[in-house]
């Protein structure tokens, strides 16, 4: 066989096998990771890798080493689910930077955390003023949580004592790229007449509509392919 062919079969392969591997071990290993998922991720993508260009080695003993990775992964995530202790020590625990206002530079100093990546991540969460912070923690993925101080959080409808609709439901996708979306009618209780006789107010068809959504308090959101701008603004 061709060596172009082999690298390019390899190539499909290797990709088959990471996305086979990454839908057994589920979505925590594509969201924000610990330093376990880090670690396991980058040895994936390494077999993975020289199963597509390095022709020296055997596909078969390639496909046996990934097996056996994700069978420990797997295996680990479920030792992790089962027991606090395990989990702990491979995901380690969150630390807290902030307290009441106060950087505590013993805390940063043991993770390594600079100052400026902490106030890159203060900055990200709308925070400009240290004093506003009640808690600062950084958790066992490397993202920061802000508890702010009570004077210095958004007021809530709660808060105001203001009246609220209540809702029970996640908005509901109708229509995608022109195309009604059955499956989520039936499931709904939702007909085509009454997505017919919605779109007819509306003055349209279907064909052109982009995407529409059934809100949870009850209002249709509606995206046509023609929107009439003129001007757009992410125009460069």
């Amino acid at each position: 066989m061709p060596e172009h062919i082999e690298v390019i079969l390899r190539s499909i392969t290797s990709f088959s096998l990471l996305l086979i591997g990454t839908r057994i071990l589920g979505k925590q290993t594509i969201s924000q990771m610990t330093m376990f998922d880090f670690v396991a991720t980058i040895s994936l993508g390494a077999i993975s890798a020289n199963l597509a260009f390095n022709t020296s080695i055997k596909v078969h003993h390639t496909i046996i080493a990934f097996s056996i990775y994700v069978a420990i992964i797997l295996l680990i995530a479920i030792i992790s689910l089962k027991n606090r202790k395990g989990r702990k020590f491979l995901a380690g625990d969150p630390t807290i930077v902030i307290q009441n206002g106060k950087i505590l530079e013993v805390n940063m100093n043991k993770m390594r955390y600079a100052l400026d990546y902490l106030n890159q991540q203060l900055r990200e969460r709308e925070v400009f003023d240290i004093e506003e912070v009640l808690f600062a923690i950084v958790e066992t993925n490397g993202t920061l949580t802000v508890l702010k101080k009570p004077q210095f959080r958004s007021v809530t409808r709660q808060d105001l004592m203001i009246a609220i609709n209540p809702e029970q439901k996640l908005p509901i996708e109708l229509i995608m790229d022109g195309e009604i979306i059955k499956e989520n009618l039936e499931q709904n209780n939702l007909s085509f007449s009454w997505l017919e006789s919605e779109l007819k107010k509306r003055n349209l068809t279907k064909h052109e509509v982009l995407y529409a959504v059934l809100a949870a308090n009850g209002n249709m959101y509606v995206d046509k392919y023609k929107d009439h701008i003129h001007s757009p603004m992410d125009q460069e």
